[in-house]
């Protein structure tokens, strides 16, 4: 059994828990987590029917038919032309599923005009997302699902080390500059893509948390936040360090940094089964707010990453979600000074039987 039809079965148990018919998914994270297949959204109708019992359904354009057929575990897969009118072949499969009058799951983001096609074919469905029963599935990571993770943070680690090693030389350059050669050198040790823009904020830039990078170069002395990541087989990494490329930083930069340091520190060694995702939160944010910076600390300590780089658990206050052997998150405390710095340190764990595993190793302290 691959991984995909154990997970498309561990799917079914939790429809039957939550007293639903089926879930209907289209492209999307949870369509390649279930079946194996990843393809953008378009304009065609492409659904996945997972019933509560019996075999899944592909209904899919029948020039992806040998596509699917290939990438996918599933047997059932039956198709349309572009001849047909999609609605007709949609009728066929909610009725063979028996779907009428039934509670029917559809994906978080699938198209409107696509689930309105649903509501007309199933006018006395109870309607609901497929989060509900996808979500928990996709926190908890199994092997293959850790093992690309693992390679993905590896990867990352690798360009980590080579930025660092600019020195130097990243002085003069912009933001912009640095942000292209992160990605080349990403590329370089085997990344697949990015997951989301690298962030590059030297000086008061590195203040926004959320800054991507600009046209600002990075002068002798900035504190540079950097965020980026790559993706491996579908699975992607996510790394903070902040750093000094060369020459001595702010007078209160260091002892920032070493509050940081300590607060991510704190929150990795909460980790570990049965505590709750408010915890670890709690445990980064008392150490900033014991050193005067808790107003400092703007955003939540930590996110799950699995096929999104934002996804379940969210490591937030007030979270009482407990965690499980498999979650995978970030740690991210930081602290941002308007129009001077900031300091953001990131690592992504695996919660274990007995506490953390770190898929994160480059050097956290801030000179080159």
């Amino acid at each position: 059994m691959t991984p995909f039809e154990r997970r498309t079965r561990a799917c079914q148990e939790r429809l039957a828990d939550a007293d639903a018919d089926a879930t209907v998914l289209f492209p999307s994270r949870n369509l390649l987590y279930l079946s194996g297949f990843d393809e953008e959204p378009a304009e065609r109708h492409l659904l996945f029917f997972v019933p509560r019992e019996g075999a899944p359904v592909f209904l899919v354009p029948d020039l992806y038919e040998t596509q699917v057929r290939a990438e996918s575990w599933v047997a059932d897969v039956r198709t349309w032309s572009d001849d047909d009118d999609p609605r007709d072949a949609l009728d066929g499969v909610v009725s063979d599923l028996d779907l009428a009058g039934g509670r029917v799951l559809v994906d978080d983001t699938m198209w409107a005009r696509f689930s309105q096609d649903l509501r007309a074919a199933l006018p006395d469905a109870d309607f609901g997302l497929a989060s509900e029963v996808v979500a928990p599935l996709r926190a908890q990571k199994d092997d293959a699902e850790l093992d690309a993770l693992r390679r993905a943070g590896a990867t990352v680690d690798r360009a980590v080390e080579r930025v660092r090693d600019m020195g130097a030389d990243a002085v003069g350059m912009t933001e912009n500059e640095l942000a292209a050669e992160i990605e080349r050198l990403l590329a370089d040790e085997g990344g697949e893509g990015i997951p989301f823009g690298p962030l590059v904020g030297s000086g008061p830039n590195g203040a926004m948390p959320h800054h991507s990078h600009g046209d600002r170069v990075i002068e002798s002395g900035d504190p540079v936040v950097l965020d980026f990541g790559t993706v491996v087989d579908h699975y992607p990494s996510d790394q903070t360090r902040t750093v000094v490329f060369a020459g001595e930083p702010p007078a209160e930069f260091a002892e920032v940094h070493g509050v940081v340091q300590a607060a991510r520190t704190a929150a990795v060694e909460t980790v570990e089964p049965g505590v709750t995702a408010g915890d670890v939160d709690r445990a980064a944010r008392e150490v900033i707010e014991e050193a005067g910076y808790g107003d400092r600390f703007i955003h939540r300590t930590g996110h799950g990453v699995g096929l999104d780089v934002h996804e379940e658990p969210y490591i937030v206050a007030g979270n009482d979600r407990e965690l499980e052997v498999g979650n995978v998150f970030s740690v991210e405390p930081g602290v941002y000074l308007p129009d001077e710095f900031g300091v953001r340190i990131e690592d992504l764990v695996v919660v274990t039987d007995d506490g953390a595993e770190l898929l994160n190793d480059t050097d956290r302290g801030w000179r080159c």
